[in-house]
């Protein structure tokens, strides 16, 4: 099933994005941004590991998650090519069975955007946690750095599971060394007016961002890739 967007109804999304460390930020700023020549330089490939959010169900090519981030780094003078390696319906445990082939020698860094389907079917926090982490451990072997990007449950299966799904994905950055964007939806969810969220920024389904959101979206998490990319060009 595609990701749902209930999240939003059942929980104030009031942090930040936040990125691995000084370090990831400083790299950022001497390194992405300040290049002698880019033109000149191999463009960064970047698979993005996700679910519906990222293959842009709904929507046409050119305005989904991935096409968007694209053209917001091209017109940053990022040289970058990206993988849309998103699975409608797809799990942290779909994610965890084709890591393989989407660590492909050509992939310079991973971004991993899953969690939102398992949370919405009740799967157990720590079998997520798990397929988490043994895709984290195939992006290490691979030597990528990586930006994980989190995502809350709904309220549905009570206070408990909430709490175990929530420390997921910041106890796994930390664990990792990774980069870390704490919600993929921030930037539609902190939006005060929720109904005028609803009205102005999703498809008629009420789940899926449409073009207008995807590009707020685009603008909130797009300086996380710009860091992950400086990230890969140093190593």
């Amino acid at each position: 099933m595609p990701f749902c967007f209930c999240t939003l109804h059942h929980t104030g999304y009031g942090v930040l994005p936040i990125t691995r460390n000084l370090t990831a930020m400083l790299i950022f700023a001497t390194v992405g941004f300040f290049c002698a020549d880019p033109a000149k330089s191999e463009p960064i490939t970047v698979a993005i590991l996700g679910d519906s959010l990222v293959q842009g169900y709904g929507l046409l090519a050119d305005d989904g998650f991935v096409s968007q981030l694209n053209t917001w780094l091209s017109d940053r003078g990022q040289s970058v090519n990206l993988i849309n390696a998103g699975v409608s319906g797809d799990t942290t445990a779909g994610g965890l069975s084709r890591i393989g082939w989407t660590l492909s020698p050509d992939v310079d860094a991973l971004v991993i955007s899953l969690g939102g389907n398992d949370a919405l079917r009740g799967i157990d926090p720590a079998l997520v946690r798990q397929n988490l982490a043994g895709i984290l451990t195939a992006a290490t072997a691979s030597s990528v750095p990586v930006l994980l990007v989190g995502i809350t449950s709904p309220a549905n299966y009570g206070p408990e599971y909430r709490v175990a799904f929530s420390t997921i994905f910041p106890d796994l950055a930390a664990a990792y060394d990774t980069l870390f964007y704490p919600n993929f939806l921030h930037a539609l969810a902190q939006i005060p007016d929720r109904s005028a969220a609803l009205r102005n920024y999703f498809q008629p389904d009420a789940i899926h961002p449409n073009t207008q959101g995807v590009a707020l979206i685009v603008n909130d998490i797009g300086p996380s890739v710009i860091a992950l990319v400086g990230l890969a060009i140093a190593d």
